[in-house]
């Protein structure tokens, strides 16, 4: 099998999507938010092939002047071979409301992550996951499929001390729910930014995030996110 034929296939199924969802995006009346997002994710080897990751979470938006959705999230994976990894964890998300109660969030998730090559001297890696999910204003499960391809690549030949980075991330509802999903393109995430090596094996991801997402009835919610990711690696 010609070797960069995952690559050619992950590429296309990425414009296709863009292509799909660029003209209703275009149609939308579309609100705008400033956002930050800070994401610190632990992960590593617990024997041999048994891996984890654990990660927390808080965003602050409406103008970076609140608390808006705080996630906690983990999962244990299996290494089917040096470059497929197989992960089953659980996320909870709490969503603050303006004089109300909390909204809770409770997911279950499988995700399969895989390492698809290394392209002009870059990595391309994609990232599936399949969530199922359930709200506390509501009694429907949701289901909803993510597909991420992330694409880094050094900015000094020979060094991984910074990369560049790019990626991107669809979301697809699968069914309606009485809390609100309703089936179809649900979001998409276009990030850009740098990777910077720290001690060991850890990382620190700075960029821009944007974040579409399909709120229906022809209305679409843009936010704006500068993103801060710490990756310890262990």
């Amino acid at each position: 099998m010609n070797r960069t034929a995952p690559v050619r296939f992950a590429l296309a199924a990425a414009a296709l999507t863009f292509t799909a969802t660029a003209p209703q995006i275009a149609r939308a009346e579309t609100s705008h938010d400033e956002q930050v997002w800070v994401n610190l994710t632990a992960m590593g080897s617990i024997s041999d092939k048994l891996v984890y990751f654990a990660e927390l979470q808080p965003r602050v938006g409406d103008g970076v002047s609140r608390l808006d959705p705080l996630l906690l999230r983990g999962a244990v994976g299996w290494k089917l071979s040096p470059s497929v990894t197989l992960y089953q964890g659980y996320a909870h998300v709490i969503s603050p409301v303006d004089g109300g109660r909390d909204i809770n969030e409770e997911r279950s998730f499988q995700q399969l992550n895989v390492a698809l090559g290394k392209p002009l001297g870059g990595e391309l890696s994609s990232r599936t996951r399949l969530e199922q999910r359930w709200r506390s204003d509501g009694r429907d499960m949701g289901w909803r499929l993510r597909e991420m391809l992330r694409y880094e690549h050094p900015l000094k030949a020979g060094s991984d001390a910074v990369n560049a980075l790019v990626y991107a991330e669809g979301f697809i509802a699968l069914n309606d729910t009485d809390w609100g999903a309703r089936g179809g393109f649900d979001q998409l995430r276009s990030f850009v930014g740098a990777e910077v090596g720290l001690p060991g094996a850890s990382t620190l991801e700075l960029g821009y995030l944007n974040q579409t997402i399909d709120q229906t009835r022809g209305r679409v919610r843009m936010n704006h996110v500068a993103s801060i990711t710490l990756f310890y690696r262990h």
